[in-house]
């Protein structure tokens, strides 16, 4: 959620960044100004009851002392009319505060200067691409056909059990699963984050403060009896874990990983692109969240881009990094990078990841602030990133690494395994 005091001071510089985003409501501004200026017109005459409330006081009771008895019960009629008066400043007060918010919302984070401008995906800046393009055998078959193959996960079961894009893996592919699990968490450990183990609900509050709601819940499994949601990604618990907050500066970066199991209902999602792992309703993610200075986070942004980026060279998958364009980035996010690796059998290039900086827009939803070296309360800048999404993963590695023998397996990840090959 954007600060007010940022759109008051810096009008146009708003405008010009939510217009890489396709924004075009800037009425929004103008309303959230405008019930700003409401509010502090309100608040102002609130105070100003209170206080001369507060002084009819002490005049009634001096009164009452030297025996003025009259005149304190004339001030006590005006001290009663000035009760019922900042009981209505009150709630006025709330009720702007209510519409404000709800306008607030309404408009997406302003996005870095540096996103490039678009529409769609196909406007996104391709900043770097590594590793060779596997050459496969003429036998060579998608990853659906290589799961049924080496009996490595079952779809039909999983859509007895819970319904499509809910699959069992099994055998080797339960193992290969753990084994990227591990090598996730090992390096990000390794990298500096501490390990959380979240919980896969979250309360209505948490998933406003990351901003999933009220955007996105119609992609959101709900629990409605208990008010919770099942979460999207570790982003939303963890971030959560400094909602409400004020850290020390000398805290800051504040670095945690976690694996979780993620639920989407992938609403209106169809095509060949959904086959598979390609797209599903339940998944596996390590997710890196960082709390970071506002004057570093996008040299920490760019150290979590870098650690995506070893992680793919590790398991020796070709990939490319886009920088998303304004069309094409969440509501929260300031800038985005997406990683998308090779699916040689589907001839695809699959999304893996996305790192993302936010600035302050969640830690303002969420109150999460630090003190600086001067004594000064600000907000602090919110970044995440999968590191890494399994489904996809599993998806290039099944394919990309298919032989006549079997399926190889990258060495990172064999220690994790304790195979070198999928027979």
């Amino acid at each position: 959620m954007l600060v007010v005091s940022y759109i008051r001071e810096h009008k146009e510089e708003v405008i010009k960044r939510l217009s890489i985003k396709n924004f075009t409501r800037f009425e929004l501004l103008d309303e959230v100004l405008q019930l700003d200026d409401e509010r502090r017109a309100v608040q102002q005459q609130n105070d100003e009851a209170l206080a001369e409330a507060n002084s009819l006081a002490k005049k009634i009771g001096e009164l009452y002392k030297q025996g003025k008895a009259d005149e304190a019960n004339e001030l006590k009629k005006r001290n009663t009319e000035l009760k019922e008066l900042t009981k209505t400043l009150a709630e006025r007060a709330e009720e702007i505060k209510t519409q404000l918010q709800n306008k607030l919302v309404e408009i997406p984070n302003t996005p870095n200067l540096e996103v490039p401008c678009g529409k769609t995906a196909a406007d996104n800046l391709i900043v770097s691409q590594e590793g060779e393009m596997p050459q496969l055998h003429k036998d060579a078959v998608p990853h659906w056909d290589l799961l049924n193959k080496y009996q490595l996960a079952d779809f039909e079961l999983g859509n007895k059990v819970t319904g499509a894009g809910f699959p069992f893996y099994k055998g080797a592919g339960a193992r290969l699963q753990r084994a990227l699990i591990n090598f996730f968490l090992d390096e990000a450990i390794a990298a500096g984050y501490y390990e959380i183990q979240p919980p896969i609900l979250v309360n209505e509050a948490s998933a406003y403060a990351t901003g999933q709601l009220p955007d996105k819940e119609a992609q959101m499994y709900a629990v409605p009896l208990d008010g919770m949601y099942l979460i999207p990604t570790a982003e939303v618990p963890v971030t959560n874990i400094f909602r409400d907050k004020i850290v020390q500066e000398n805290q800051l970066p504040l670095k945690n990983v976690a694996y979780s199991n993620c639920f989407r209902r992938e609403a209106g999602s169809w095509g060949k692109t959904v086959r598979g792992l390609n797209r599903l309703h339940q998944f596996d993610k390590v997710e890196i969240v960082e709390i970071a200075h506002p004057d570093t986070s996008y040299e920490r942004l760019e150290a979590m881009k870098e650690h995506v980026a070893n992680l793919l060279r590790k398991l020796e998958l070709p990939f490319r990094v886009l920088r998303l364009c304004g069309g094409d980035m969440s509501f929260t996010s300031a800038m985005t990078y997406d990683y998308e690796v090779w699916s040689a059998a589907q001839e695809l290039w699959l999304e893996v990841s996305s790192v993302s900086n936010f600035e302050t827009f969640q830690a303002n939803r969420m109150k999460l602030r630090f003190k600086d070296k001067d004594g000064n309360i600000r907000l602090v800048h919110t970044l995440n990133g999968s590191a890494l999404a399994l489904p996809r993963i599993v998806a290039a590695l099944l394919e990309n690494n298919q032989c006549e023998e079997g399926i190889r397996v990258p060495k990172a990840l064999q220690k994790y395994t304790g195979f070198e090959i999928i027979k």
